[in-house]
């Protein structure tokens, strides 16, 4: 049977065989090698799983985790199903990623409940069939919402603030906020915005870049407006806005507690952090990782206190193969030959365009330091060769 054959693979898979054994008895079941109690596999639920792998194709393990949320004992409506997606364009990789992530879905009436909506897509938004199946494919949920309730809604509410274009290239995009999307919800965020002063230009911006942000329930919108607001943030200019979808964009909130713990630690008050965030709010949702290394090196190779980052947060963001290490490179040669003074701004080295940095720090000093230029250079060439 085929779920011997999964048994079989997952055996082999190193990852999950530190985890798991799979063994039949009276039917197959899943136990730990620490002789945990083991979990049944009814043969209805065999049934699922061969089917999931075999004609969806899906892994032994997405299948074992999809057939918790489906259940059927022939093939008939899963079989209309992957018909239907195939018919539409779908192609075989999609069809997997779509019931991995809705495994329900091989349960509905694709003509009832999918058909309307893909011609919805293609007709007024003028997506081609490619198109919507790789966005469908990532994004299910817009398979669940009504076309008369939710997003033919939701399209005229955009066209009319943001334009045909911009709109058909939010779709485009596989914005996770089109599925998500409520003008109920949205009208009263956007009037708020309007109200505090934010202008009509920089509305239509955020509606296409975050529209995730207006999708917020209205007092907990406001209370993040006000807050931005309230740490010195100019209702005016785009970065108002940029500093409201750091802090309550899709997934950024855990991002942003994570990057405050990390500055924490290296030393950074609350208003180093506050001072860094209102001029370059991404350095809240950076990677612990990324920020780690650049702190590490300025404060282990340059000498200099981590908080002396706070000033210049776009540093952060700067490559450390390609950029850092070179520029640093450069000015402690200089300064170990006295030919710029030993406390020189990091501001003045890594954040200047590369012309302004070749020609203030390296061909400036080509009289002196003939090999500057290709040490220079070698430097940026063993970052690219890596």
């Amino acid at each position: 049977m085929l779920l011997q054959s999964i048994v079989s693979r997952i055996h082999r898979n190193q990852r999950l065989a530190n985890f798991c054994t799979l063994k039949n008895a009276g039917g197959s079941s899943l136990s730990t090698p620490e002789n945990g109690p083991a979990i049944q596999f009814p043969p209805e639920k065999e049934y699922v799983i061969d089917y999931l792998v075999s004609s969806c194709g899906l892994s032994p393990e997405k299948a074992i985790s999809a057939s918790k949320r489906v259940h059927f004992e022939r093939p008939d409506k899963p079989n209309s199903v992957l018909n239907f997606l195939e018919k539409q364009g779908f192609t075989k990789t999609q069809i997997a990623d779509l019931v991995n992530g809705r495994p329900e879905f091989l349960l509905s009436n694709p003509e009832k409940s999918f058909l309307p909506k893909l011609q919805f897509f293609s007709r007024f938004i003028g997506v081609s069939q490619n198109d919507i199946a790789a966005i469908v494919s990532r994004y299910p949920t817009l398979l669940t919402r009504s076309v008369e309730k939710r997003l033919a809604p939701s399209y005229d509410y955009l066209k009319g603030i943001i334009g045909i274009q911009k709109t058909e290239s939010l779709f485009r995009r596989g914005s996770w906020s089109f599925g998500h999307f409520d003008p109920k919800i949205v009208t009263p965020n956007v009037d708020f915005l309007r109200e505090i002063g934010v202008p009509s230009s920089l509305i239509e911006f955020s509606l296409s870049q975050y529209p995730e942000i207006f999708c917020l329930k209205h007092d907990e919108f406001r209370e993040v407006v006000e807050e931005v607001k309230g740490m010195g943030f100019d209702p005016s200019k785009s970065m108002f806005v940029l500093a409201i979808h750091v802090r309550k964009g899709k997934c950024n909130l855990a991002l942003y507690d994570r990057c405050y713990d990390v500055y924490s630690k290296w030393g950074w008050s609350r208003d180093d952090i506050l001072m860094a965030f209102r001029k370059h709010p991404n350095c809240m949702i950076c990677s612990e990782k990324k920020i780690t290394t650049v702190l590490k090196f300025v404060v282990n190779e340059l000498g200099r206190e981590a908080r002396s980052v706070a000033k210049y947060p776009n540093i952060i963001f700067f490559n450390m193969e390609r950029r850092i290490v070179p520029r640093w490179s450069v000015m402690h040669l200089l300064s170990t030959k006295d030919l710029i003074r030993k406390d020189w701004s990091l501001c003045t080295a890594l954040c200047p365009a590369e012309k302004f940095f070749l020609d203030r720090y390296v061909m400036r000093f080509t009289n002196e330091l003939p090999e500057l230029h290709d040490f220079y250079l070698s430097k940026k060439t063993k970052a690219v060769e890596a």
